[in-house]
């Protein structure tokens, strides 16, 4: 694939999510299947089908997986996914661009992790969600993109070790939708079963923990060591070695103390099945609105004698009637 340079959205990472978008397409139409059947098959949210088809979102390679299972396509789509260079131009914040670069060059990655999921396992919805917070249309959509570019390394075979310790209030605090974090979950327990991953969490209840003040990195690169941490706007890093080893061993002595990866994937496993009984339960009042609304409008129209179906055609005979009728001065609160 072309690397060419462009000052435009519009240049060939746009141009290679709309090929994958309309190859999607193409085999969910043949399939008959429709965006939200597909949505529901995967599961995920209907508009996220229609971002990839419409080449504005890049998909994980799961959803490239999934849809070749779901459409039958014979793994076509998981090739092209493997073959697209989805990020060739992305920006990140200037006082950003420096750790990018760090993470592109690090040979280990050890962090830690306050109130938000690490941006290296991050899904693009949560990713959507959290920037929409504080951005809103080509804006949001540029940072989802800048923060997916750098997950790749990580996640490929391969790839550089990475440690992350998450604080249980990473999974608490919600994010977007139940939908949102319930995927956002399963997407910690897919990425954590790669051999270079490891993820634990240090729970809410365990009193004692020495944690680090703030949300911080450990970076390895070949020839030195960087300690990284974040303020609102600002990037801060120490490569003092005195720094690094206090950092490193409150580091370590914090991950000895807390559950293991693998009792930290139950732990995920159970605050996961949460959020999805939270969405089922959502849906289903939804549901029940819905269907309590129905029965009222039946009960009104047994009750005046006129069917649906004629209830319907009537709209016009319906706003006559209210515009001949007598108007009344509407009684104000308080009054």
């Amino acid at each position: 694939m072309s690397r060419r340079r462009s000052s435009t959205t519009k240049g060939p990472a746009a141009t290679n999510a709309a090929v994958f978008g309309e190859v999607l397409r193409h085999f969910r139409e043949a399939a008959g299947f429709t965006q939200e059947r597909l949505s529901k098959e995967i599961p995920c949210d209907r508009s996220q089908v229609a971002r990839v088809e419409a080449g504005t979102r890049v998909p994980q390679e799961t959803f490239a997986k999934q849809c070749d299972d779901i459409l039958g396509t014979g793994g076509v789509l998981l090739r092209l996914w493997g073959r697209i260079d989805w990020y060739p131009e992305v920006q990140h914040p200037d006082w950003f661009e420096r750790r990018a670069k760090m993470d592109a060059e690090a040979v280990g990655l050890r962090a830690y992790q306050e109130q938000v999921i690490p941006g290296l396992l991050q899904t693009p919805d949560y990713a959507h969600a959290l920037f929409s917070q504080v951005a809103s249309g080509e804006e949001v959509e540029g940072r989802v993109r800048a923060r997916m570019s750098r997950q790749p390394r990580f996640l490929a075979d391969g790839g550089p070790l990475y440690v992350a310790v998450l604080d249980e209030t990473c999974l608490r605090n919600a994010v977007g939708s139940p939908e949102v974090m319930r995927d956002q979950c399963a997407h910690l327990l897919s990425v954590a079963q790669r051999p270079n991953i490891r993820i634990q969490v240090a729970p809410a209840e365990l009193f004692g923990l020495v944690r680090p003040r703030s949300s911080m990195s450990l970076i390895e690169l070949a020839d030195e060591r960087w300690v990284y941490s974040e303020s609102l706007d600002r990037g801060h890093f120490n490569n003092d070695p005195t720094a690094y080893a206090r950092h490193s061993q409150t580091y370590d002595v914090l991950r000895a103390d807390i559950p293991s990866a693998r009792e930290s994937a139950a732990l995920i496993s159970d605050v996961m099945e949460g959020y999805a009984q939270h969405e089922q339960a959502r849906t289903r009042r939804g549901d029940l609105g819905q269907e309590q609304l129905q029965r009222q409008q039946r009960r009104r129209l047994r009750r005046s004698g006129t069917h649906l179906d004629e209830e319907q055609l009537q709209p016009r005979r319906r706003r006559q009637l209210h515009r001949s009728s007598p108007r009344y001065p509407r009684r104000r609160p308080g009054a």
